[in-house]
C-alpha cells in the first residue's frame, strides 16, 4: 500500500486520539479529587483477573475509538484488536461503573465536531457503549487490515497521576502502517522528561501531545494537546544523534514484574552508561526516544511473560520514522503478524535512537546473556 493512500486513515487516527486523550485528562482529574482517595478512584477503577487496574478511561477510550472508526470506515470489514472486553462491565454489579463510562463517552463525543469527527445524533445508550467496546474483539493475524488499540497504556501510571498513553496503530498483512500516541502528561518543554520522567508534568511550560507517523514517510510529528480543540501547529520529531553509551539516557519500565531491572542495569554498566535509568510507565518510553529525550529503551521480561502487539505497534513505527531502530534482543524486527502476541521474540525488546547505538547494545546483550538468570 502506498503511504499517500493512508491520508484518510492517518487523519482520522490522529483526530480520534486527540479526542480520546481529552477524555483521559478529564477522568484523571476526577481520580485526583479527595473523594477518589478510597483506593478505587471513587468507583472509577476496577481490578482485572490479573490484578491490573482498568478504569473508566480504558473503556471510554475504547468505546470512542471503536465508534468513530465504525462511523468513518463502516463496520463490514472493520477489524479492531484492543485490550479491554465487556465481561466485567456487563455484570449487574457494574451498573454504576457503566453509567460513569457512558457519561464520559457522551461528554467527549459531544465535542467530536471540534475535531472534525462524526458526532452521534443523540447520546449513546449503555447498549451502544457495550457494542462499541465489544466490537474490538479481533485477534489480528498475518492477513488483512487491523486497527490495534491500547486505550490507556500504563493504567497504573494513569491512576497514580503519572505518565500513560493512548495508542492506536494500523496493521496490514502483518506490517504496521501508521501509529499514533496520545501522551497527555508528557512534558513538552525541551528536555522535560529528562528533568522529571516520573512526574505528570506539573510546573512545566506545557504538557500533553500527540505523536504520529506513517510507515515509509521518514517523518514523525508531534502536535500539542489543546483542551476542547484540534491544534494548528505541528512539530517534526527527530531522534537523538547521541551514539556513545556514556552519554545515553536509558528508559525502562517502572514495574519490576514486566522487566528485569538487574539485567538491564548490568548491561548498561557493561557498556559504560553513567546516567541513572529513567523508569517510565507505558509507551511514553517510545515517545521519549522519538523526540530526543532519551536514546535507549530496553525491556527484558521473564520468559513466561508474553508481549502484546498493542503495547508496541504505535510506538515502534513512530520511533523508526523519527530515525530510530527497534528490534528484539537478537536484532530482528518485531513480528506483528502472529495475532495478539509478539510471538518468537528473542529475549527482549531494544529501541534506540540510532543504528550505531543499537548495534553496540545488541553486542553487549550477547556478551552478557550467558551470565544472567533470565
Amino acid at each position: 500500500m502506498e503511504v499517500e493512500s493512508l491520508a484518510r486513515e492517518m487523519e482520522t487516527a490522529v483526530r480520534v486520539v486527540h479526542l480520546a486523550s481529552s477524555l483521559c485528562v478529564k477522568v484523571q482529574e476526577k481520580l485526583r479529587l479527595p473523594s477518589s482517595t478510597n483506593g478505587n478512584g471513587g468507583g472509577h477503577v476496577k481490578s482485572k483477573e490479573d490484578d491490573s487496574p482498568v478504569t473508566v478511561a480504558d473503556w471510554g477510550v475504547q468505546a470512542i475509538v471503536s465508534w468513530v472508526l465504525a462511523e468513518v470506515f463502516g463496520t463490514q470489514n472493520l477489524s479492531i484488536v484492543a485490550e479491554e472486553d465487556t465481561d466485567s462491565l456487563s455484570k449487574s454489579e457494574s451498573l454504576g461503573l457503566l453509567h460513569s463510562v457512558s457519561n464520559a463517552v457522551n461528554e467527549a463525543l459531544s465535542e467530536a465536531h471540534k475535531y472534525c469527527l462524526p458526532k452521534p445524533d443523540k447520546p449513546l445508550g449503555s447498549h451502544d457503549i457495550l457494542k462499541a467496546i465489544g466490537r474490538c474483539n479481533s485477534t489480528g493475524g498475518p492477513k488483512g487490515r487491523h486497527w490495534v488499540l491500547d486505550p490507556v497504556d500504563g493504567t497504573l501510571g494513569f491512576v497514580r497521576g503519572d505518565q500513560y498513553a493512548v495508542a492506536l496503530a494500523l496493521i496490514e498483512d502483518g506490517k504496521v502502517l501508521l501509529g499514533v500516541l496520545g501522551c497527555p502528561n508528557y512534558p513538552v518543554k525541551k528536555e522535560g522528561l529528562r528533568n522529571g520522567c516520573n512526574q505528570s508534568g506539573a510546573g512545566s511550560v506545557s504538557k500533553g501531545c500527540v505523536m504520529y507517523a506513517k510507515r515509509g514517510s521518514g517523518q514523525a510529528w508531534m502536535q500539542p494537546l489543546i483542551p476542547g480543540g484540534y491544534p494548528e501547529s505541528t512539530t517534526l520529531l527527530k531522534a537523538s544523534t547521541v551514539d556513545d553509551p556514556v552519554l545515553a539516557t536509558v528508559c525502562e519500565p517502572v514495574e519490576r514484574a514486566n522487566s528485569n531491572h538487574l539485567f538491564t542495569a548490568g548491561l548498561a554498566n557493561s557498556m559504560g552508561v553513567r546516567k541513572q535509568p529513567m523508569r517510565v510507565y507505558s509507551m511514553v518510553k517510545y515517545a521519549a526516544i522519538a523526540c530526543g529525550d532519551a536514546e535507549v529503551f530496553m525491556k527484558f521480561a521473564q520468559s513466561s511473560y508474553k508481549e502484546k502487539i498493542w503495547d508496541h505497534a504505535a510506538g515502534v513505527v513512530i520511533v523508526e520514522e523519527a530515525g530510530g531502530v527497534v528490534s528484539d534482543a537478537g536484532g530482528r524486527k518485531l513480528d506483528f503478524s502472529k495475532g495478539v502476541y509478539l510471538e518468537g521474540l528473542d529475549r527482549g525488546i531494544i529501541a534506540c535512537s540510532s543504528t550505531v547505538l543499537h548495534d553496540k547494545i545488541i553486542g553487549a546483550v550477547y556478551a552478557s546473556w550467558e551470565s544472567s538468570s533470565l
